[in-house]
């Protein structure tokens, strides 16, 4: 019987540091990046041809929170598309265009010039037209995606 509380007691004792330690494992570190330190690639996550992404925290293809920035030349548009994941995005540079549903509807694009918010329900369709560089910022808990509701018209 003492055997077992003291078995209880060290356990007891030991799992708050147990805890502490895997809350610190999934904190990510402090950091601070000017423009120039960060890091674009080609392809990333959600990055797709034509497109730049820089990953800041996290990893969208990993479960867990991210934040990252997209850039977008002139003249792109997505399909109609869904994310798995809830998304908050910031416009921080240019004018981006978007709208909500099934169908690609130049009619029902909403023009957000930089400073822009924007949220991205999990699951809910949306498009997008860029018509002149537009830089955008995203938060969001992974994995992420995307699922064209016409996989035939990933680009427009």
């Amino acid at each position: 019987m003492i055997t077992r509380r003291l078995a209880l007691t060290m356990c007891c004792l030991g799992l708050p540091a147990v805890v502490h330690g895997l809350r610190a494992q999934a904190m990510p570190e402090a950091m601070a990046l000017t423009p120039s330190e960060m890091k674009w690639a080609a392809q990333g996550g959600l990055a797709m041809p034509g497109m730049e992404q820089a990953n800041l925290v996290g990893d969208p293809s990993r479960p867990g929170p991210y934040t990252l920035r997209l850039k977008f030349p002139a003249g792109y548009k997505l399909a109609p598309h869904t994310h798995p994941d809830y998304r908050e995005v910031t416009i921080l540079s240019g004018t981006w265009y978007t709208g909500y549903g099934e169908k690609f509807d130049a009619a029902a694009l909403k023009e957000l010039p930089a400073g822009s918010f924007y949220t991205e329900p999990a699951n809910v369709a949306h498009f997008v037209e860029v018509r002149e560089p537009v830089t955008i910022q995203v938060k969001g808990t992974g994995p992420s995606g995307r699922a064209f509701v016409d996989p035939a018209e990933r680009q427009k």
